[in-house]
Order: C-alpha cells, then structure tokens, then sequence
C-alpha cells in the first residue's frame, strides 16, 4: 500500500485552492481508513469522483467484499465531491448513506464513480455506482447525502 497515487483535479479546483496553503490530495483523500482498505481517489471534480478499492483485505467471513467496505468507499468518493462543490469555506458532513448490494466478489479490484444528484448551498447528494474491474458488471449502488457546513477559521499564530 506505499504506493502514492496522484489525483487528477481540474485546473479550476487547482486554482480555486492555489495560495491557501491546502494540500488537495491529502483533503480529499480516503483518509486513515481509505489507506488501511487500499482506497485510490484517482480523479476528482465536483461533477466525478472516481477511486478504486481491492477486494482482497476488505472480505467478510465468507470471502465476499464486505458490504461496509463498499458503503466505505462510497461515502469517501461522495464526500470528496460535496468538499469540492462546497469549495474551500465549506466542509461537507455525511448525514445519510444508503446502498444496495447486487453481486458478490472474492477478488480483484472494485472502482467506484460519484456523480452528483442534488448540489445545493447547505447539502448535496451523490450517487455512487461500484463496479467489477474484470466485468464492469455494477456491485453496488449507493447515494450519501451531505450537509455542507462553514469551514472552521483557520488559526492564527
């Protein structure tokens, strides 16, 4: 899991967060959680988020990719796109997560795409499609909806 990957943002959100002092790809990253399941953001706007997760190491007891691994990755990649949407004075709080499971996988890679449904001043919704690497077969559909708070004032020395 040492490997860094680097997420492509668009040359807006660059300069949108440019003198800020913010490092993007550590903000909208998977987090601590993200990188223990392997989590990649590999592209992200607030128009599509999408980040790949490996099966392998995020398996319930029968071998198959834990349900709460997807919700997981589902919420990672929504949020991110909700920060991007509310931009740099907002922070985005995950309020409700629903997903339903359609197929079960042992192994290989998983890549989940979010691509806003509703994107408000105080909340947005993204719809999160996961699907199979191998057979681009959909694993799982999932919508997180996020309420966007005004970002805490930086401190100052």
């Amino acid at each position: 899991m040492g490997e860094q990957t680097v997420t492509r943002f668009p040359q807006e959100i660059l300069e949108q967060y440019a003198g800020l002092g913010i490092d993007l790809p550590a903000l909208f990253s998977a987090g601590h959680l993200g990188e223990r399941m392997g989590i990649r953001v590999l592209e992200a706007s607030p128009d599509r988020v999408v980040g790949t997760m490996p099966v392998e190491g995020n398996t319930q007891p029968y071998g198959l990719l834990h349900g709460g691994a997807s919700a997981v990755l589902a919420e990672t990649l929504g949020s991110v796109g909700a920060m991007l949407h509310g931009g740099p004075g907002r922070v985005a709080v995950g309020v409700d997560l629903n997903a339903t499971h359609h197929r079960g996988m042992r192994s290989g890679l998983v890549t989940g795409t979010a691509t806003p449904v509703h994107r408000g001043r105080s909340s947005a919704t993204y719809e999160i499609v996961i699907t199979d690497d191998a057979s681009g077969k959909r694993v799982c559909t999932a919508r997180l909806t996020c309420m966007l708070r005004p970002a805490a004032p930086a401190a100052t020395a």
